[in-house]
């Protein structure tokens, strides 16, 4: 995974090349950078019919005027004021047009629903997307805007930038946007469970979000004790956005690229071959270069090809000091087994090793007394781990997930939020298994139903009294804060969250980082002493939820599948 620095190194010199003529630079840099455009205008108009239009006018905007470009590091703001004007000069260009009343309100699937449909929100995540369709468009753009700042895809001082206000008038407004949100939050909250007066009053409503209708509705919930019921602790929209993908541009959206239809002939007429001429000379050309998931093809046409399910890889290598100079290469897939949890991981070396890969599938068992130290942990081949999500994978929403290869050690790191939504927890999934997995250690110091803290007896990891609990499947091995595999070959874990709110922290790690976790005890500040679950042989458990298929719906494995 790239640092900031070096990511601002790359596209510097990226923006160069494209400046000096080069096709593959210029492929690259509307590619990187069109999700960015597509979900600014996307959101800003909610999906409009003209989205497609102000995209394209905005990306074509941008390469015609690259080469005036002085400072390749405002880049970004430069391209974002280039999309917030666009989109203004939309505003200013369209006429009022009467409903058409005959057609039903959310027929047509507008950017709130993209969103929650493209990214798989659920719970209070998905209530702000479909808020966002109550704002005014002059809001809207503004959201749109602040929801990428506080995504981590924009700046303050960009934002601010792109509506042209200082930073301190940019706070107020965003202020005010916010507050607009959390009221048009409560309007989508109280409509899922309207009460008779709500009933009543919306039978007059075409079902359409707009200004009027959310002052109204808003009158009533404040003065109905049901409807202003929130029944759960509302999460700030912020924290709720932090981290949040960009919408996936679809599949099949095409962008030409054609500078203002100038020709060919009339671009390289001067005596001087300027910008434009090296733009249309490299657009004009026969190749075609794929890049992020855009296809440029020849006469400038990107047409979107990539799918979100497949997104590009990062790699992140981690090796270790300690490999063995007789290290294996990756092994193939050994003859399927049939997992069955019957052979408990509290079985001893000698029952396990004569078992056969996969037929041991880690299984529940009691929490250690703090006080127990670990087995010892065997050592295995590692040659080092690389991870589509880089050095340090967070994945917090449905369908995340990240593909790990190589020969060596994971650590996956759990993060339950019952305090935004408890409930039934679907477990993440290993799937498209090639070769070998193990469940080698847990640890962190604590299971997640250990005690988190000496003023609610019932809080745990898993939840508390007064937020609710995460509650695990039945027979459901208890996860501890830090869970510990061995790959050899390749898999992908997928967060399968559709209940209880959960994340997961993937780190390729080392087998003397995984050892200094496990016998770290109680006395060095922990809450117990880790738990060593691998025998060095075969008999070691393989997660509960692991596959060699790859099914649609990752969610679907079963706890003990054939490996």
């Amino acid at each position: 995974m790239r640092t900031y620095a070096e990511a601002g190194r790359h596209w510097r010199a990226t923006i160069a090349d494209a400046q000096a003529g080069d096709r593959r630079a210029l492929d690259e840099l509307v590619a990187g950078w069109l999700p960015l455009v597509y979900n600014i205008v996307g959101r800003a108009l909610n999906g409009h019919a003209d989205v497609d239009d102000v995209v394209q006018e905005t990306m074509l905007r941008a390469v015609d005027n690259l080469g005036s470009l002085r400072d390749p590091d405002s880049f970004r703001s430069w391209l974002v004021a280039i999309a917030m004007r666009q989109i203004r000069d939309r505003a200013r260009r369209r006429t009022p047009q009467r409903l058409d009343e005959s057609v039903p309100a959310g027929e047509a699937a507008d950017f709130a629903e993209l969103t929650v449909l493209r990214l798989q929100l659920e719970g209070q995540r998905r209530e702000v997307a479909e808020a966002a369709r109550w704002l005014d468009d002059e809001d809207r753009q503004l959201l749109s805007l602040w929801w990428l700042e506080v995504a981590g895809e924009l700046t303050r001082r960009e934002l601010a930038a792109a509506v042209g206000i200082s930073r301190q008038h940019a706070a107020v407004r965003v202020q005010r946007v916010k507050e607009r949100l959390e009221v048009s939050r409560g309007i989508v909250r109280a409509l899922e469970g309207a009460c008779p007066g709500l009933r009543d009053l919306t039978a007059r409503w075409n079902g359409r979000p707009d200004s009027v209708w959310r002052k109204r509705l808003a009158r009533h919930i404040r003065g109905c004790g049901y409807c202003g019921d929130t029944r759960e602790s509302v999460v700030p929209a912020e924290r709720l956005l932090v981290g949040i993908a960009l919408v996936p541009v679809p599949a099949g959206f095409t962008l030409s690229l054609a500078l203002g239809g100038k020709t060919a002939a009339a671009a390289t007429g001067t005596a001087t071959v300027g910008w434009s001429a090296k733009v249309l000379t490299a657009l004009t050309k026969p190749a075609v270069a794929v890049t992020a998931g855009a296809t440029l093809a020849a006469g400038g046409a990107y047409v979107v090809v990539q799918t979100p399910e497949d997104p590009p890889a990062r790699a992140a290598v981690v090796p270790t000091a300690s490999t063995p100079a007789t290290a294996p290469s990756v092994p193939g897939p050994p003859p399927s087994g049939s997992a069955s949890p019957s052979a408990s991981p509290s079985a001893s070396a000698n029952e396990r090793g004569t078992a056969r890969y996969g037929s041991v599938v880690d299984a529940v068992d009691g929490a250690p007394d703090p006080d127990t130290p670990p087995a010892a942990l065997p050592q295995r081949p590692a040659s080092g781990v690389t991870s589509s999500g880089g050095a340090h994978a967070t994945m917090n929403h449905r369908g995340d997930g990240v593909t790990l290869s190589g020969q060596g050690y994971v650590l996956v790191r759990w993060q339950i939020s019952p305090q935004y939504r408890p409930g039934a927890l679907v477990m993440p999934s290993w799937t498209g298994l090639k070769g070998k997995l193990f469940h080698v250690a847990s640890g962190g110091g604590r299971r997640m139903d250990d005690p988190v803290g000496a003023t609610d007896t019932t809080a745990t990891g898993m939840g508390s009294k007064a937020t609710g609990f995460a509650v695990l499947p039945s027979g459901t091995q208890q996860m501890w804060q830090n869970e510990y595999f061995y790959l050899a070959g390749s898999v992908t874990l997928t967060v399968n969250e559709r209940g209880a709110d959960y994340g997961l922290n993937v780190f390729p790690t080392t087998w003397d980082a995984v050892r200094k976790d496990v016998i770290t005890g109680p006395g060095q500040g922990a809450g117990r002493y880790g738990l060593v679950r691998d025998t060095g042989e075969d008999g070691t458990p393989v997660p509960q939820y692991v596959t060699r298929e790859t099914p649609a719906d990752p969610a679907t494995v079963p706890q003990a599948s054939r490996v």
